[in-house]
């Protein structure tokens, strides 16, 4: 399934993710699925994430709050994940391209720093594996 892949402080990327054991590696644990948008899609997330020691990833709308670590947006099936349409595919890049910095708190609601992100690069990694 094609899905649209978010890692704090980097650009979303799209990447190919199959069965459960794919889905688990991309967010670093458990999957939890949360729907913070009107559109038939899922952001997948550790179920774990904020107990971990990850970084603060985007904010949801909805009351969600935000996402810590790596997750990925898919859409939504009759009973399962599907990949996202490609229209989806531009509609959430653009959502997720700006990475944030959390700030604080205010009434349960993340304050941020919207900032550009990081490019991801292919191929050996020097440093951290990020240039901007």
């Amino acid at each position: 399934m094609k899905v649209l892949m978010v890692e704090p402080g980097t650009e979303p990327y799209e990447k190919e993710l199959n069965g459960l054991k794919e889905m688990q590696q991309a967010v670093g644990g458990l999957i939890q699925a949360i729907y913070p948008f009107e559109d038939k899609v899922a952001v997948v997330c550790d179920d774990e994430g904020m107990l971990k020691p990850n970084e603060f990833n985007r904010s949801m709308p909805g009351g969600y709050g935000g996402v810590f670590g790596p997750f990925f947006v898919c859409g939504l099936g009759a009973d399962d994940f599907v990949s996202l349409t490609p229209e989806q595919m531009q509609v959430y890049k653009k959502q997720f391209h700006q990475a944030e910095l959390l700030l604080g708190v205010m009434d349960n609601t993340p304050v941020t720093l919207r900032v550009e992100p990081f490019k991801k690069r292919d191929g050996p990694k020097k440093d951290d594996g990020l240039e901007r």
